[in-house]
């Protein structure tokens, strides 16, 4: 991870740890303390669904061969199929966020400490102005009912945009990759409908 993908992702676990009331009063190694502990409690939710969606496939998987019957043998197969894959993306994402707590020990923390301070500031200071640029695009659809992770995945790539001039295309492909390592699926389709909107849309960022 670069440098910048290390703050933004810092900023996007301190976002979900803090209101507007507390923007003057971070504690930062406190709120980086929780941060980490809230990115491991979430891969450890994402493991243990993991490990549960693979016994069910293998227990079908078992049943199916008992039973001897090969359209149930074969839709087995392919939920076991499904799951695999679903695996092998949680075990990657989980990959690139162990390195997080290790790039922090590593690297410039002050560095990226500020940036990722910067980014939280300009999410909560810019908030309403945000989100009325999000809600312009949604088509339907509020900001406010999207999951709190999502709203911030969100907000920080329209900061990106709007403040720190970081090309559209890269600012896509760093959200998406937020929200494949954060959001749920029906997230994951909400943040790239979003985004392909934003991308295509003739609003002007200033």
């Amino acid at each position: 991870m670069q440098l910048k993908s290390v703050s933004r992702e810092l900023a996007l676990l301190l976002l979900g740890q803090i209101n507007k009331k507390d923007i003057n009063k971070i504690n930062f190694e406190s709120l980086l303390s929780k941060a980490i502990e809230s990115l491991t409690q979430h891969w450890r939710e994402q493991l243990d669904c993991c490990a549960s969606k693979l016994e069910k496939a293998n227990q079908e998987l078992l049943d199916s061969e008992l039973q001897e019957d090969a359209g149930y043998l074969k839709k087995s197969r392919n939920y076991l199929r499904t799951c695999l894959i679903d695996s092998e993306n949680i075990l990657n994402s989980l990959s690139e966020s162990i390195e997080l707590p290790r790039l922090l020990a590593l690297v410039d923390q002050k560095q990226i400490r500020d940036l990722a301070l910067q980014r939280v500031n300009l999410v909560i200071e810019k908030q309403d102005e945000i989100d009325n640029k999000l809600d312009n695009v949604m088509e339907g659809w509020r900001l406010n009912r999207l999951p709190r992770i999502d709203r911030d995945i969100l907000r920080l790539a329209l900061v990106d945009l709007l403040d720190f001039n970081t090309p559209t295309a890269v600012t896509c492909n760093e959200a998406v990759n937020l929200a494949n390592r954060y959001s749920d699926e029906q997230g994951r389709r909400m943040i790239n409908g979003v985004l392909r909107k934003l991308q295509n849309s003739t609003l002007k960022f200033n």
